[in-house]
């Protein structure tokens, strides 16, 4: 155990039942203090019986304050200042029971044990307590074996406290670790979604858009094409709304082949000459999905921004390309939510995004892995 530990590290959620219980338990224990007060009140003084009793009851409350002093305290030494204020009680009770006074130091060993320093100052403090117990006893004439048997129980119960404590505390940061995993994971968890939707809906939206407009110029020709365009439109919508619901239940797939025959449909309903792979069977099964992503983003920034007459795409076992002869990088719009969050996704996959320009002139996208 750390001697800077923080109050933070016992976590909150078991913070509270713990001290509660130490209250219930270290309240009964206090039920020893009783012999004390006995032999306090043998003295014929009222004087002296009433002020060694308001010892008494203030090393009994310095005792059940231990715990949650402990807990509020950052420095670690501080924290054992609760036993050394009850140490120090215990000794001015010397002029009433004497060399007794060693019976109350198994309370002092546990307000020790509890205080949550070091392990190894720990052990040091409860071992010389325990051996000025015995020193103490034998100095005033005490029976050696029941010197020797206080001596172990101030010895023992300490150690069994610091064991306690120690799992308690385990316990919580493991609590206080598993609670900042799920917080991860749903923050993790809405980063995917709302990445998932962004590009869903920027591809749908693109080729909704570039086919309203074609059908609007179709109508005013007065062509019955625009009516099978109109449907298209419709098709795409539904289409758009079944991949949000999917991607928002988690189970939503992409695949190379798919984006690939969404692409021509979008690249040609824009004017845009598709050159694409003619098989996808070069791409490794375990990246189809992650090319598929990098064709739907790209492509679609092609259609949105690039002013292109001709995109290429290619693929082969290590890469995915796309490339345009548009208006370069700066028809692209790199600086939205699109390409970063395509670039976050191919790293997050193990892989490496580059943009520039092409050899058609234009914009170009590759990843690699």
């Amino acid at each position: 155990m750390n001697e800077t530990t923080s109050p933070r590290r016992f976590g909150a959620p078991g913070r509270r039942p713990f001290t509660r219980g130490w209250f219930i338990g270290g309240g009964i224990s206090l039920i020893w203090t009783f012999p004390t007060l006995v032999s306090i009140w043998e003295v014929p003084d009222p004087v002296a019986n009433a002020v060694g009793t308001l010892i008494v009851v203030v090393f009994a409350a310095v005792f059940l304050a231990s715990v949650p002093f402990a807990r509020r305290t950052t420095s670690g030494w501080r924290r054992l200042l609760p036993g050394a204020v009850m140490f120090a009680l215990s000794l001015s009770l010397a002029p009433w029971i004497g060399g007794d006074v060693r019976w109350m130091w198994t309370f002092v060993g546990v307000a020790v044990a509890v205080s949550s320093v070091a392990r190894r100052p720990t052990w040091i403090l409860v071992a010389l307590l325990s051996a000025l117990s015995f020193v103490v006893g034998e100095w005033s004439g005490a029976d050696t074996f029941t010197n020797v048997l206080n001596s172990a129980i101030i010895l023992s119960i300490s150690i069994m406290m610091l064991s306690f404590v120690q799992n308690i505390t385990t316990l919580e940061r493991l609590r206080a670790a598993q609670e900042q995993v799920a917080e991860l994971a749903a923050e993790r968890e809405r980063s995917r979604v709302a990445r998932d939707v962004h590009d869903i809906l920027g591809h749908s939206l693109t080729v909704i858009t570039v086919k309203a407009e074609l059908a609007g110029r179709l109508m005013d020709a007065g062509s019955p094409a625009a009516r099978d365009e109109v449907a298209q439109i419709e098709q795409l919508s539904r289409g758009a709304l079944a991949d949000v619901r999917a991607t928002v239940h988690g189970y939503r797939g992409v695949s190379i082949s798919g984006e690939l025959a969404a692409a021509r449909a979008a690249l040609e309903s824009a004017g845009v000459a598709p050159e694409l792979p003619g098989s996808t069977d070069q791409v490794p099964s375990d990246r189809r999905e992650l090319a598929g992503w990098v064709v739907r983003e790209a492509v679609t920034n092609v259609v949105r921004h690039a002013e292109a007459s001709v995109c290429r795409v290619s693929l082969d076992s290590r890469s995915v390309e796309v490339a345009d002869d548009g208006r370069g990088p700066c028809g692209a719009s790199s600086s939205g939510s699109g390409l970063p969050g395509l670039r976050e996704r191919v790293e997050t996959a193990g892989g490496r995004m580059t943009v520039g320009r092409s050899d058609l002139g234009g914009f170009r996208v590759r990843v690699t892995w």
